[in-house]
């Protein structure tokens, strides 16, 4: 009879190279926010695969970058210190040679004596030939124990990549049930979804200077969830870029978290969104604690 296998892999790498949108590509459901604009994923995120012989315990961490405050700080100890916790790394990069970034992760994962693979993502952008001298520069910086080329987009390469990341887990017990994808609160889930509708209706300034509070949470009788959100800025010319003319960009928000968290939970939503001002609250070690940034 074949051994239960389980274990917990670390998802790392520069920001915005794929890490969130290969985590719902392996679960085949949207458990971690995307956006175009990097640095999205704040905080840990776990994701988890039951296969008939497996459990895998997926870590999506904040991209490992340079902090400029206090909330790039927490974000990059999040990803150094789950990395130190799994039993697999999938380090992660686009097509390209290697630049600064990576290689300031490769020295971090040198001290950590852990096995390493190398997932080259949105390998469907680049042709063949350019494969093999991309694989050669990494290698050179690292002995990864596998490259595996991928898109994480179109889902190429990810049954594949599951499969050889089992064979590398110790044998061991189910640590979630069967039909448990993440171990996030839906609270914190709905929180991240209007983050993301912020992010995607908003400019470039607003990604990194916004946090999202759910204040309030109740079920009606009638099965109805009522959600009380605030919206955090940190000056008053980013309020008004969230709420727009006549408060249009933030019915838009509303509207399109409302219909993915409603996707979420089954059921109707009714959501009330509200903007304030946190003066630099990224700075600010008690802010950041009080919107759960540990």
């Amino acid at each position: 009879m074949e051994k239960f296998r389980s274990g917990y892999v670390s998802l790392t790498g520069r920001p915005n190279v794929g890490k969130s949108t290969l985590l719902n590509a392996i679960l085949g459901e949207k458990v971690a926010i995307v956006s175009p604009k990097p640095q999205t994923t704040r905080n840990r995120i776990v994701g988890v695969k039951t296969l008939p012989d497996a459990q895998i315990i997926f870590i999506d961490t904040p991209g490992i970058h340079k902090p400029k405050h206090k909330l790039g700080e927490l974000m990059v100890k999040e990803a150094r210190e789950s990395a130190k916790e799994t039993d697999v790394i999938l380090f992660m990069v686009e097509p390209g040679e290697p630049g600064s970034g990576d290689k300031f992760i490769i020295d971090i994962l040198k001290d950590l004596n852990k096995p390493v693979f190398l997932l080259i993502n949105k390998i469907d952008t680049v042709k063949k030939p350019e494969v093999l001298p991309l694989i050669d520069a990494y290698s050179r910086l690292y002995p990864f124990k596998e490259i595996i080329p991928l898109s994480a987009l179109a889902g190429d390469g990810v049954d594949g990549l599951i499969k050889t990341v089992t064979d590398y887990l110790p044998e061991g017990p189910k640590y979630y049930p069967d039909d448990m994808l993440t171990d996030q609160l839906e609270r914190f889930m709905a929180a991240e979804i209007i983050r993301e509708k912020i992010i995607r209706h908003t400019e470039d300034e607003i990604p990194h200077s916004v946090a999202v509070e759910i204040k309030h949470w109740s079920e009606r009788e009638n099965g109805v969830v009522v959600i009380d959100a605030n919206i955090y800025v940190e000056r008053e010319g980013q309020k008004g870029i969230i709420i727009g003319k006549g408060g249009s960009k933030l019915k838009s928000i509303g509207t399109a978290a409302r219909l993915d968290i409603e996707k979420l939970l089954d059921t109707r939503v009714f959501i009330e969104l509200r903007v304030k001002i946190k003066k630099d609250w990224r700075g600010d070690e008690r802010i950041l604690k009080e919107l759960g940034f540990n």
